[in-house]
């Protein structure tokens, strides 16, 4: 299990209600879930962003078999205006 923090950008922070937040999970799918749990408005968010671990995109791969390492820093970044 891997300790980090999890930051968000724009919309994202706003629905999260804070800029970042520490998190225990192994993969970036338990991360999701974790993140999201009784926060409705962040998860419709986090389904349409892309992500970055320590500044590498996640890209299209599966959630559940990104794995994260110790002290990651994972970024959610939704859709900005203008591309």
């Amino acid at each position: 299990m891997a300790m980090g923090k999890v930051r968000y950008w724009a919309a994202a922070k706003e629905a999260a209600g804070v800029a970042e937040e520490s998190f225990e999970a192994a993969t970036l799918g338990e991360l999701m879930t974790q993140i999201t749990q009784n926060r409705p408005e962040l998860a419709r968010v986090v389904a349409r962003s892309s992500f970055l671990i320590d500044g590498s995109p996640v890209g299209k791969r599966p959630h559940d078999e990104v794995i994260l390492g110790h002290g990651v820093t994972v970024e959610v970044l939704p859709p900005f205006a203008g591309g």
